[in-house]
């Protein structure tokens, strides 16, 4: 019966459930602006023109655009459980995200994308997942799992599963390692789209990765990196996350080329940016800012990437698609006054009118085990001459290879605040192995005491810095305490501490009190001299071992460029 009454109502032979009257559509199929009623029935939209019905939402003319759709995001990133994640998000416009759950696979495998799936079910939200093609991103790493071909191919047939996630180890595309070709020839056999991963892969290594079936990249940074992968087909995806910066420098490309194939897209936020700032929407007003035409910049965050992943019916205002819509009197700064899924309306004036449902995260729970710990664990002793070191690059995710000649005290190398050099370790904390990788890092201005999370990308053992061992042992602990979370510690005190309890990196708290405990985190490390924004998410990235150029994980310092573990000895 609902196809016969979408039509009938679409006719205009009965009335529609719903009208939205005296709107203008931003229509992404013709690339313009007009005013037209919307009629919707059954979940629809039905008709654009002149209609009436029982049910009516005078628009006065504010703008309805379709609903926001994330082309590549990671729901553990935010630190929110997904009903959470819903209720952030949904409000600012957004109505659907292409998720890798490669985190959550990293500490439960399977188990935690199958986890996820099911909490996401109920939710006036579309979460659709492309399974995890690398877990852990590289063997010098240690997960909690690790997938193979042969554990994904199940997870491609159910429902809300759409296609292959990032393929991080591009090292072992390009040189044709048989376990990495087995995960690209599952995606090739079955006809879904597979992801990207190439950080300054260039030029013949990159038409090597193309032709193994990879479509779309993420990590492009560069303008002339851009071009490249746009002239191969590539599908380029906008950048803007908390710690990622990309759109100012890539968008100019998207604008010269008029590209087709780009998406915005946010990877990486924390619950404070997604309370203050927004989510896509806030990728989509600086795109408009940055010059991007408003109805070309919608379709990058809408028809573009439904069509990128096969999401039929979605991405646009039309006859025939669903009604997932968002309502903006303002098409320059695009917040949404109203979102509607599926033709009800879901939020209104950035609230939401619906709560995370509840739901059972006890296999979650309990995933934080550490072999015995003491301030030996953190000792690093001199190498008799200059050493390796981390350097942070503002805005990005990827690092300096530094050699720099270290201070050594008591045949130790030590933190050196004065010149900005603090020591970072890596505890793995899946096994209870005992592994744990020392280096130094330079670049986030702390002075003193220590700050410890069990997220640390992507195979989320314990990262932790700081300038003494003492606070960076205290720091750990507090972590362990807790079963996962965040903590800063001076003095041998926790200053601030965030719960993160479901698979140590997510909360079981409602959105607006982690956004609180986050931003008092952050605030604490501030206090100890922390001179980067969003400090523990920057942290985080300091042990993801496929993005260039000097990385740590428990298994000690990797040098990306080189593919390869090095010594602290330059």
């Amino acid at each position: 019966m609902g196809l016969r009454e979408r039509i009938l109502a679409g006719r205009g032979v009965q009335p529609p459930e719903l009208v939205l009257k005296r709107g203008r559509v931003v229509n992404v199929f013709t690339n313009e602006v007009h005013p037209a009623d919307v009629a919707i029935q059954d979940g629809h939209v039905v008709g654009l023109g002149e209609y009436s019905g029982p049910n009516e939402l005078d628009l006065g003319g504010a703008y309805v655009l379709p609903g926001l759709i994330d082309g590549h995001l990671h729901i553990e990133s935010t630190m929110l459980a997904p009903g959470e994640f819903a209720r952030a998000v949904v409000p600012r416009g957004v109505t659907g995200v292409v998720v890798d759950p490669h985190e959550i696979a990293n500490v439960l495998g399977v188990e935690g994308i199958r986890l996820l799936l099911a909490a996401s079910a109920e939710l006036p939200l579309d979460i659709w997942v492309n399974v995890s093609s690398c877990v852990p991103a590289s063997s010098m790493e240690t997960s909690g799992h690790v997938l193979e071909a042969r554990d994904m191919a199940p997870l491609l047939g159910l429902d809300h599963v759409v296609g292959i996630a990032e393929v991080m180890n591009f090292p072992g595309v390009l040189n044709a390692d048989p376990g990495v070709l087995a995960k690209l020839e599952l995606g090739l056999a079955t006809g879904v789209p597979i992801d990207g991963h190439a950080p300054g892969v260039r030029g013949r290594d990159l038409c090597g990765y193309l032709a193994a079936g990879i479509e779309s990249d993420h990590e492009t940074t560069g303008a002339e990196e851009a071009e490249e992968k746009l002239r191969l087909g590539m599908w380029l995806m906008v950048r803007q996350g908390s710690t990622e910066h990309n759109l100012a420098e890539l968008l100019p490309v998207v604008r010269r080329f008029r590209a087709r194939r780009a998406m915005l897209v946010t990877d990486d936020r924390t619950p404070t940016d997604l309370r203050d700032e927004g989510h896509l929407d806030h990728a989509l007003r600086l795109a408009i800012a940055e010059g991007i035409d408003p109805v070309w910049a919608v379709a990058m965050a809408t028809i573009n990437p439904a069509e990128r992943f096969g999401l039929k019916r979605l991405g646009a205002v039309g006859p025939g698609y669903l009604a997932d819509l968002m309502v903006v009197p303002d098409l320059q700064d695009c917040r949404a006054e109203l979102v509607l899924k599926r033709g009800r309306v879901v939020a209104r004036d950035g609230a939401a009118l619906f709560d995370a449902p509840p739901f059972d995260y006890t296999p979650a729970r309990d995933r934080v085990h550490i072999a015995p710990l003491d301030r030996a664990s953190f000792r690093l002793p001199a190498t008799g001459g200059r050493c390796r070191a981390i350097g942070l690059v503002p805005g990005q995710i990827v690092t300096e290879h530094l050699v720099v000649e270290p201070t050594v005290w008591n045949g130790e190398i030590v933190a050196d605040p004065d010149r900005d050099l603090v020591k970072y370790a890596v505890i793995e904390r899946h096994r209870a192995t005992g592994n744990v990788g020392v280096g130094l890092v330079k670049g986030f201005g702390v002075r003193g005491g220590a700050l410890a999370s069990s997220v640390a990308h992507d195979a989320h053992n314990i990262g932790v810095l700081g300038t003494n061992d003492e606070d960076m042992l205290r720091a750990v602990r507090a972590v362990v305490e807790q079963q996962g979370g965040l903590a800063v510690v001076a003095d041998g005190q926790v200053l601030a501490e965030l719960p993160l309890p479901l698979a140590g990196l997510m909360s079981d708290l409602p959105f607006e009190e982690v956004a609180r405990r986050s931003e008092a985190v952050d605030r604490a490390a501030a206090g100890l001299g922390c001179a980067v924004r969003h400090p523990f998410m920057v942290m985080s990235f300091l042990a993801l071992s496929v993005i260039p150029s000097l990385k740590l994980t428990d298994q000690g310092l990797v040098d990306v460029d080189a593919w390869r573990l090095v010594p602290l000895k330059a």
